[in-house]
């Protein structure tokens, strides 16, 4: 009797450890990245402008300084530009020292450098090159840079994002027709990267009578995802693949014959021979 209730745990254990085994077969998966694009035309402009003056004393430099900038607000100001568009992105004093014939520089100074730049939003396309016209004439000697946007960009990004996720379904569509398999639900989707269009360089020029002729272009802004879909093996016309709950009571009953013929005693007391 003890052999018979150790053979059954036995046989009931090793009929788990079959079952687990077939539950924690690993997933077939597939992994692809997407990439989406949207545009449209911009909708406003930043550019970055200030004035950079230079003297013997650092007072006589930040006073020239100082007169410049008031003309360049002014000028902002008459150009419809609100304050809150208006912000100093860089105020910087520094001394200037003598230099020798082969360009070392020495420990004397000879004069002092101000500079005093602005960042400034504009919303007003159409009048982007009438500002920068004005802001030269107005005595700024600096126009480091120009960047186009979009005030309110989530709309473009969130089509940017829908068609990122369209391009990596279509990818892992393509990969599982050619393996010969079909393509599963969506398992995780995460977002890569957003990439929006970065600032151009303008050189200050002195103006003309004319604005500063400008070229908007347009605005791309770009998402990218990594998805992974599970992967399901297509079943073929001749041949059915053998479902899973079948094929665990099959290695099960299986398993269990081994067990029962090799442990001592089970098989007699299961199935006693017959009296001759």
């Amino acid at each position: 009797m003890h052999r018979l209730m150790s053979a059954a745990i036995i046989l009931a254990n090793a009929a788990m450890l079959v079952t687990n085994g077939f539950a924690a077969e690993t997933q077939r998966t597939i992994s692809v990245t997407g990439e989406g694009r949207a545009t449209a035309p911009p909708d406003m402009a930043t550019i970055r402008t200030g004035v950079v003056t230079q003297s013997a004393k650092a007072s006589e430099a930040l006073t020239s300084n100082n007169e410049a900038m008031d003309e360049i607000m002014s000028v902002l100001e008459e150009q419809g530009i609100a304050p809150k568009n208006i912000q100093t992105s860089n105020f910087n004093v520094s001394p200037q020292y003598k230099h020798d014939d082969q360009g070392r520089r020495q420990p004397e100074i000879v004069g002092y450098r101000v500079t005093n730049q602005l960042r400034v939003d504009v919303h007003d396309l159409p009048k982007l090159g009438k500002i920068l016209d004005a802001l030269v004439v107005a005595g700024s000697n600096e126009l480091t840079g120009i960047s186009f946007g979009i005030n309110d960009p989530t709309g473009l990004l969130n089509e940017a994002r829908k068609r990122a996720v369209a391009d990596a379904h279509s990818r892992a569509e393509l990969y599982a027709q050619a393996a010969g398999v079909a393509l599963g639900k969506v398992l995780t989707i995460s977002e890569q990267t957003v990439r929006t269009p970065q600032p151009q360089r303008l050189a200050a020029r002195k103006a003309a009578n004319a604005s500063v002729p400008i070229a908007t272009g347009e605005q791309e802004l770009r998402a990218t995802v990594d998805m992974v879909f599970a992967l399901e093996v297509r079943e073929s016309a001749s041949v059915k693949e053998i479902p899973s709950s079948q094929a665990t009571r099959s290695n099960s009953r299986s398993t269990s014959s081994r067990l029962q013929s090799s442990v001592p005693g089970v098989m007699t007391a299961a199935a006693p021979a017959a009296t001759p």
